[in-house]
Order: C-alpha cells, then structure tokens, then sequence
C-alpha cells in the first residue's frame, strides 16, 4: 500500500517505464489501423545504406507494443538462442559485476534511462507521424 501511496521522483526508474508505457497505450489508442503504416519510413534514418536495413513505422508500431508488454510483464525468454546468447554474455560480465557492482548498477541504470527516453520518443513521435498520415496532424 504505501507504494501507491509514494510521490515518484521525476528521475525514478518506475515513472520512466510508466511513462513509456503511457505513451505506448495513447499510440495504440490512436492509431486505429497500424496497416496504414506499411511502407512509411522511419525519420530516424539519415544515410541511404542504413535507409535499406531499417524498419517502417509499421514494424516499429510492433516492436514498440512489444517492448511495453514486455515492461510490463516481466522479462520473458522467447527463444533458446536468446537466452544462451544473452547467458554467455552474463558470463564475460561476471569479472566486472565482482570488480565494482554499484558502479556496474548505476552505468545500466544510466543506460536503461537514456533507452526507455529513446523509446518513448519515438513512440510520441510513431503517433504524430500516424496523425499526418490520415490527415489530422499539423
């Protein structure tokens, strides 16, 4: 209970991955028919070779839900070649984890914060682009 209860602070992790997953509900919410996405690319991509190799917004509407419901849901394997590739890195990790671990903690915090800002602006960003697409955006 006392949870519930507690103001977040802006830079707690818990309001970080809410938030993304605010953001993610109003872009599933808005976005009524994901199809119209097929094809439309990403403004990520500035050179013509990564422009080959990357997703449309239809593909990054996908990814996107699924990165919520797995924030959502807990980190669940999906394959075994994912879960001995990311064991054998765990293991070349091991010698840093018993080196500095508060260190190690607050340098994948850091980065899980910039990831999950990432995400969510491009989730804002996947909406706007949706809106200019049927004709309601600015």
């Amino acid at each position: 209970m006392q949870y519930a209860e507690t103001k977040l602070n802006r830079n707690s992790l818990l309001l970080q991955l809410k938030r993304y997953s605010s953001v993610v509900n109003n872009m599933e919410q808005t976005i009524l028919l994901p199809s119209l996405l097929r094809d439309v690319p990403s403004d990520d991509v500035e050179d013509s070779e990564a422009a080959e190799n990357s997703m449309d917004l239809y593909e990054s509407y996908h990814l996107l839900k699924a990165i919520r419901n797995t924030v959502e849901s807990g980190l669940v394997a999906h394959d075994d070649s994912k879960v001995k590739k990311n064991t054998a890195l765990h293991k070349s990790l091991e010698p840093l984890l018993e080196g500095d671990p508060e260190a190690f903690f607050y340098f994948h915090l850091r980065g899980l914060f910039s990831v999950m800002t990432t995400l969510t602006k491009k989730s804002q960003n996947l909406t706007e682009k949706y809106l200019d697409v049927i004709g309601i955006g600015n």
